[in-house]
């Protein structure tokens, strides 16, 4: 049986009131002004409710208990925003990736139900927002973090007297998508990258980051904390280096990350040692200007005037700053494997002469051949739990429990196939 895709119903005019209306299973249901943001949203929430849950129930009765205007869904999460500014930042005032990660889950939240009332948000209206991040084509783990996330704010607004207990207590009966039985496509598996492929891509990242891949994966260090090295963060009296990073992922449950330097790593980060302790050792500013002057050194023709009458802004957009965040760090190793691996045709089209056909074959060529940072910590975990053992390995990695360090190294195969050899 072939099931037909709904048909999304309109957002029109209703003349004779100036209204926004939708008609859905038959009855029309008013938005407010037409053309106003609220009715906009009004809209999409209907919509989002309409396909999460099938035919719409005729809207409540407005409060007649004199309570004053209620607290939205916007007012709540602006309250919560300016918690989390404060709440999640390192000791030295350094803000974590953890607001960006509220701000991208409480997006389609406030999209949707930004001016509901917060005490009407439901269990169905969760549904509903996780259903658009399913139909946003989000993979299962992420849509079931964000949602998580939003459950945090309500209880947020719980601990903050803004909502009733009971409101938490019903978001957290929603239970999270299961793989398989939920409409949301699967995330990939994170494997290891071989060294071949690192190998390829090096010469294709500046000075900078070409240390902090060859250190990473050395070394099994995540990507904030290689790029957030200092002089002064490294003991240097030992044999073994040691370092221990200001931030890391767990410093907020009060556990110390103790990297190991065994000779080869000492021999990158000698190279990077800063006169001023304070200083990171692997600065984007720093590789801006030797770009930029291996550019002047390499040109082949005269500055034209109107080149050399130019100045540079005092206040730029995008500055390059005294640190790479990871995010940079992935983009420029993306960027890098664009270049090693190139399509044996479409790479040497120029762009805007490409089909759309053409342009979608070279974007899934190019997501194909590029890898990601964090496998470097894979590949590291692999080697170490072969060579040494899940105890070494956990050490190393910084993991308190050695089921963490088994989804890290993969499992050795050849070890498997010589013990069935001689058990099986």
């Amino acid at each position: 049986m072939i099931i037909k895709a709904r048909k999304i119903p309109s957002y029109r005019l209703h003349k004779p009131t100036g209204q926004a209306v939708v008609r859905l299973d038959g009855r029309d249901f008013y938005l407010g002004k037409h053309g106003s943001e609220g009715s906009h949203e009004a809209y999409r929430r209907r919509i989002a409710e309409w396909l999460t849950h099938g035919p719409v129930v005729a809207p409540s009765e407005p409060d007649s208990s004199g309570g004053g205007i209620p607290l939205t869904v916007n007012d709540l999460i602006l309250a919560y925003w300016h918690h989390a500014e404060v709440y999640y930042q390192s000791p030295d005032g350094t803000p974590s990736s953890e607001p960006e990660k509220i701000k991208l889950a409480l997006r389609p939240l406030k999209r949707i139900y930004g001016s509901t009332p917060a005490r009407d948000f439901g269990p169905k209206a969760l549904k509903s927002v996780r259903q658009v991040m399913v139909d946003g084509g989000l993979c299962r783990r992420t849509i079931n973090q964000r949602v998580a996330l939003i459950v945090r704010l309500f209880r947020f607004a719980v601990e903050s007297e803004f909502a009733p207990a009971s409101l938490h207590h019903a978001l957290k009966a929603v239970p999270g998508l299961r793989s398989g039985r939920s409409g949301a496509k699967e995330s990939r598996t994170i494997k290891p990258v071989s060294s071949d492929r690192v190998d390829a891509t090096l010469p294709h990242l500046s000075r900078q980051l070409r240390a902090v891949v060859e250190l990473q994966r050395l070394t099994g260090m995540r990507s904030g904390e290689v790029l957030s090295m200092r002089s002064m963060d490294v003991d240097t009296i030992d044999d073994v280096w040691e370092y221990v990073p200001e931030r890391h992922k767990t410093a907020h449950h009060g556990k110390k990350r103790r990297i190991f330097l065994g000779p080869r790593a000492q021999e990158i980060v000698r190279a990077w040692l800063r006169e001023d302790p304070a200083e990171y050792l692997f600065q984007p500013v720093e590789a801006q200007r030797e770009f930029h002057s291996e550019r002047r050194k390499n040109r082949k023709t005269p500055l034209t005037p109107s080149q050399r009458a130019r100045t540079r802004k005092a206040r730029p957009r995008k500055a390059p700053g005294d640190r790479y965040d990871s995010r940079a760090y992935a983009h420029a190793i993306a960027r890098a494997c664009d270049r090693a691996f190139l399509h044996s045709t479409l790479s040497k089209v120029r762009a805007k002469d490409l089909s759309i056909e053409q342009r979608a074959e070279l974007k899934e060529w190019r997501r194909l051949q590029r890898w990601h940072p964090h496998q470097l910590r894979h590949s590291a975990a692999t080697q170490l739990r072969k060579e040494f053992g899940l105890d070494v390995a956990r050490v190393v990695l910084g993991h308190t429990s050695p089921a963490v360090t088994e989804t890290y190294a993969e499992v050795d195969r050849e070890k498997a196939v010589r013990a069935m050899k001689l058990i099986g």
